[in-house]
């Protein structure tokens, strides 16, 4: 209904290999009225890079350590799908991050993810991804993992579902 009144140009949501909730209600609209998509989180907070692990301590205040997805019965569950996105990587001699950054960039050519980082050789990595030949192989391979790994764990607490489902 927006969209009639004024044109949206974009739409900014979090998607990811590890949040992809969007696809089956959001990306027919998407593509049907010519919006564009900004995700956030597209590493999934970090998880996606492979540098978390049931042993990685966050700062206190970091907002991952109340996450369902990050306690650690769920990021030991996680590890198997960030592990073959790590294979993939190093067939392609790339990290695991620019897989899956490639991977969304793949998805519709109205994507354009926007990764935060603090560290400038992280933010190098990250613009790597648009470089990462993924063919229709890969994809269709990522795309059957994806299928097959199921992500355990809720993206937020349901306190916090329940200001976005409003």
């Amino acid at each position: 209904r927006a969209n009639a009144v004024q044109p949206v140009a974009a739409l900014q949501s979090e998607y990811s290999m590890f949040s992809r909730e969007l696809e089956d209600e959001f990306f027919p609209v998407l593509d049907e009225l010519g919006i564009g998509l900004v995700p956030f989180s597209p590493l999934g907070k970090g998880f996606l890079t492979g540098k978390i692990d049931t042993a990685t301590k966050f700062a206190e205040g970091d907002i991952r350590n109340n996450l369902p997805r990050f306690q650690d019965e769920a990021r030991e569950a996680n590890a198997n799908l960030v592990k073959r996105i790590g294979e993939i990587a190093d067939a392609k001699a790339a990290t695991p991050a620019q897989v899956a950054l490639g991977w969304l960039l793949a998805q519709k050519p109205w994507i354009v993810p926007i990764p935060g980082t603090t560290k400038k050789h992280r933010m190098e990595e990250n613009a790597g991804g648009a470089d990462v030949d993924l063919t229709a192989d890969d994809l269709k391979s990522l795309g059957d993992l994806l299928a097959q790994v199921p992500v355990t764990g809720d993206r937020y607490t349901p306190a916090m579902q329940a200001t976005i489902d409003r």
